[in-house]
Formats: C-alpha cells, structure tokens, sequence
C-alpha cells in the first residue's frame, strides 16, 4: 500500500496520484461507545475510473468494463466503517480500492487451448463400457 504523500499503488507501474482519490467522512453505525455519535469514523474513498490520467487507455477501458456494476458515472466508491478509528478506515478504503483496481485491470486469462483425450485413455474408458454392459446383462433373468 501506498504512502498518503505517493498515492495508492496499484500495482507495479500503476500508481493513483492522491489528487485523484475524494474522501468523505460522516458518523459510522458501528462500534465506539460513547464516542459513536460524535467522531466521523466513517470513510467513503470514490475514485472517477472514467476520468482518470493514472491509467493506461487500455487498462482505464479494461477497469470501466470490469466495473460497470459498481460506477455511478465512471466513479467507484468504496466505504469502510468497521474500525473504531478514522484512520484505521481510511487504510482499509485504500486497501479495498487497491485490490479491487489491482482485479479489474489484471490481463485477462489464457484461452484454453482444446487437447483431445490420449488413444490410452479412449481404449481404458471403451474397455470399462464393456465391462460394464456385461456386468448388466449378466443380471438379466436367464432363459428358458
């Protein structure tokens, strides 16, 4: 994870610059006792995937396919509250956009390349399809 002066590394060469990462904080629903009703523990960290110059035009096309679910316009909010402390949320919300980007901008898999079965295995398996069929027709009721 990334220092706040940096930005948040995503990965190896992608890097958000912090200009890019809009923080909100309101009062969290959590744990904090009597504390609870007066410290803005909750964190909202939103990032504009659309509008960024952090991503390449292949990874932004990449991030904003992979995300559509989740942008309202071209932007990806993460909210974390499950920490007492405001600072301990903001590194969570960090965390969280860093892993989610780091899996939306990752290369797609390899095609599966089809392999036919080995001439060894096609005999094994006709084999045992025989044994079996005269496993069953030896159940049959003999004939008169």
């Amino acid at each position: 994870m990334g220092s706040v002066e940096t930005g948040l590394m995503v990965r190896a060469g992608v890097v958000i610059p912090e200009g890019e990462l809009a923080w909100r904080f309101s009062r969290s629903g959590g744990p904090g006792g009597q504390s609870v009703n007066t410290t803005d523990s909750r964190v909202e960290l939103s990032f504009d995937v659309a509008g960024t110059s952090a991503l390449s035009d292949v990874l932004k096309t990449r991030a904003l396919d992979r995300l559509q679910s989740r942008l309202v316009d071209g932007v990806v909010t993460i909210a974390a509250s499950e920490y007492k402390s405001q600072w301990r949320n903001r590194e969570a919300a960090r965390e969280r956009l860093a892993v989610l980007l780091r899996e939306a901008i990752a290369p797609p898999p390899r095609k599966r390349r089809p392999t036919k079965p080995s001439k060894a295995s096609v005999r094994r398996r006709l084999d045992d399809k025989k044994r079996r069929g005269q496993t069953k027709r030896l159940r049959g009721r003999p004939d008169d």
